[in-house]
């Protein structure tokens, strides 16, 4: 995870007496044992003085501040709590309590500092710790408004200006990523991540040659990060320099030989210079390591396919298939807890199968539902050769009637079908599939082993066109797989 430092949020010169409260003499020479560091001594003299005055949220906020320093972060924000009691709209209590809820990254703070952007909706600080935890959250788009309203203060700060790029690159706006990472580049010149995000914002958005200017400064540096050597390789081939990218992709795979993902660049490679058997012999040497990657099957696949080796692409085609399953499943099963409690115990194999009985009785209409029990009935007839059974087939079925754009189940459907050589029905399938979801995989090369078998005039016709399609299809998952280096970044100066 990423972490961002800030410094007290807290200011604690910038106490003001409560309106119908007296200064208390004890709060200046308590502000000053904070300031010297001596904490105990400012706790001690904090609680004494909370003895005579303990409805001044002043002194509550000042021990929270002390405890959050010592690291009592629960007491703190006890203590926080307590001024707010006193006078909900204490703004240091309020910062001192996002303060302490900010540490840990807890979501709790997001409400505190809608409230103190309230009262000042021009508070730069608020503005961009709110930003970070929306990007934590996941909520980019608001958090890029955030971003944009403290851009004077973030670009200062390392974490904030990563944070702040991974949302635009994450909305769809490499371009507008680009000068946020060059800020970062300017601000840590001597540090690499930058830099190499950079390098990956600028090949995403066709940069090539700016991308190279920036990439070939950190090989000359480090000859020994596969994933610079990837992305290098990328970039190469993008200016045309094929030999270039072939050996430095080589390289990557023999500093990282269980990375899937350099195997298939390299395969990639060889579908767009026709080098075909070159490109399943090095699949043939990743699969040897990493023999449970669905990927790498539909990569060779596709290379037989273009070598009209059909038996083997569909065989490779199918082993894509058996290893995605249970990963499928998961996925799918993701808000039905007690389903996948039962799929996870290995050693009662029917309980799965009770639990989604028992479900449907309750939900006799959920899609899903009907959708998992296929999904689990064929899973357990994928070790046989025996035709997937009429309960798997009418369940499939029903959840595409009820939800006629349940990809999944379309595709599961096509993988029944084409199990059980009734093509022209998987065929139907595939295409519904590709109507609702046009970059579905699974669908397409479904359709490629279907329309092999297809005894229709001209259907085969349409292979090869479809084996284009899947590897354009890959390449870009392949890219959507490039991820951003990520670092722990050091403390950083207090927010001023």
């Amino acid at each position: 995870m990423r972490t961002i430092g800030f410094a007290m949020f807290v200011m604690l010169g910038a106490f003001q007496i409560a309106r119908g409260q007296q200064p208390h003499g004890d709060l200046p020479s308590i502000e000053n044992l904070i300031r010297s560091h001596a904490y105990d001594q400012a706790l001690d003299a904090t609680r004494s003085a909370l003895r005579t005055a303990p409805k001044d949220s002043r002194l509550w906020t000042l021990e929270g501040v002390i405890l959050s320093i010592k690291g009592s972060n629960q007491d703190a924000l006890n203590a926080f709590a307590r001024a707010l009691e006193i006078s909900p709209n204490d703004a240091a209590a309020l910062r001192g309590e996002v303060q302490v809820l900010y540490q840990t990254q807890d979501k709790r703070a997001i409400l505190l500092l809608q409230k103190i952007l309230k009262a000042d909706p021009r508070d730069a600080t608020a503005l961009e710790m709110l930003a970070t935890l929306e990007e934590k959250q996941g909520d980019c788009k608001t958090a890029i408004d955030h971003f944009l309203s403290s851009e004077a203060a973030i670009k200062s700060h390392p974490g904030s200006l990563e944070a702040y790029s991974h949302c635009l690159e994450l909305t769809g706006q490499p371009q507008k990523a680009i000068p946020v990472i060059e800020q970062l580049v300017a601000l840590l010149p001597e540090e690499t991540y930058p830099k190499f995000d950079l390098a990956v914002l600028l090949n995403e958005t066709k940069q090539d040659e700016a991308a190279l200017k920036v990439i070939e400064p950190l090989l000359a540096a480090n000859e020994s990060d596969p994933e610079l050597l990837s992305l290098a390789s990328e970039a190469y081939e993008a200016v045309g320099n094929t030999p270039k990218a072939v050996s430095l992709l080589r390289q990557a795979i023999v500093l990282n030989p269980s990375n899937a993902n350099y195997y298939n660049s390299f395969a990639l490679l060889c579908l767009d210079h026709e080098s075909f058997q070159v490109g399943i012999d090095m699949l043939d040497v990743g699969i040897e390591r990493i023999k449970d990657d669905p990927s790498l099957y539909i990569s060779r696949g596709l290379l037989y396919a273009q070598l009209a080796d059909f038996d083997k692409a569909e065989a490779n085609f199918n082993s894509a298939e058996r290893l995605d399953s249970v990963q499928s499943l998961s996925a799918y099963a993701a808000d039905i807890t007690e389903f996948q409690r039962a799929l996870s115990d290995k050693s009662h194999p029917d309980k799965a199968l009770l639990e989604i009985h028992s479900q449907l009785k309750a939900h006799p209409d959920s899609p899903l539902l009907h959708f998992l029990l296929a999904k689990l009935l064929l899973n357990d007839e994928a070790d046989t050769d025996a035709k997937p059974s009429g309960e798997a087939v009418r369940s499939a079925l029903l959840a595409v009637r009820l939800k006629p754009d349940l990809v999944a189940a379309r595709d599961l459907l096509a993988s029944i079908y084409t199990r059980s050589g009734q093509y022209n029905l998987a065929v139907e399938q595939c295409r519904a599939a590709l109507q609702y979801s046009p970059t579905d995989q699974s669908a397409i090369y479904h359709l490629i082993v279907a329309l092999r078998h297809s005894e229709k005039t001209g259907q085969r016709d349409e292979i090869p066109a479809l084996v284009r399609r899947l590897s354009e299809l890959q390449e870009a998952s392949r890219q959507q797989l490039t991820s951003r280096k990520r670092f722990q970044l050091v403390e950083e100066q207090p927010l001023k």
